[in-house]
């Protein structure tokens, strides 16, 4: 009797977990665009920072770099507060403060959105290409319309005096 017990309350365990662990779709893609959205809302994103994020389930894991502690701290707040999210695992990387880094972001900066062919991208609010500086290493991520651009955004960042190395994680997406 005991055992058949046992048996039976181990079911009921296991059938329960297995409920828990099915998220319907739905409710992962709703809570992917309002963390996608209140990331993007955020008053102090700006170019310098990169934000990224990975939902399972009802559980949040936030990436990225950003220059600002507060900013960090922000996005955490922010995507707690959505409903549906159990948890939040805030993995984002502030940025060391650097004299030099800040003065390569300006001149990185000036040299990718100032560039003729590249300035339809330092239209919008939120520009597509994020530059990452950290100890004079810069990686450059988000979005370019063509294979070309991506290529003279790499040009224009390895130009930059001061810079030791550039990793382009630029995605081509076709509009």
């Amino acid at each position: 009797m005991k055992l058949h017990t046992l048996f039976v309350a181990c079911t009921i365990l296991a059938l329960s977990a297995a409920a828990v662990a099915q998220v319907p779709a739905r409710s992962t893609e709703r809570i992917s665009r309002e963390v996608r959205h209140e990331l993007l809302m955020l008053p102090y994103l700006g170019v310098f920072d990169n934000l990224a994020y990975k939902v399972d389930g009802y559980n949040v894991t936030l990436m990225g770099q950003v220059t600002r502690p507060t900013l960090r701290s922000d996005a955490e707040n922010v995507v707690k507060q959505i409903e549906g999210v159990e948890h939040v695992d805030n993995q984002i990387e502030v940025l060391p403060p650097s004299p030099n880094d800040d003065r390569l972001r300006l001149q990185l900066y000036r040299a990718i959105y100032g560039f003729p062919a590249l300035q339809k991208y330092a239209l919008g609010v939120q520009q597509p290409i994020r530059i990452i500086v950290k100890n004079g290493k810069v990686t450059l991520e988000g979005v370019v319309d063509s294979e070309a651009d991506k290529n003279i955004v790499n040009i224009q960042a390895n130009g930059v005096s001061g810079v030791f190395s550039v990793t382009n994680n630029l995605q081509v997406v076709k509009s």
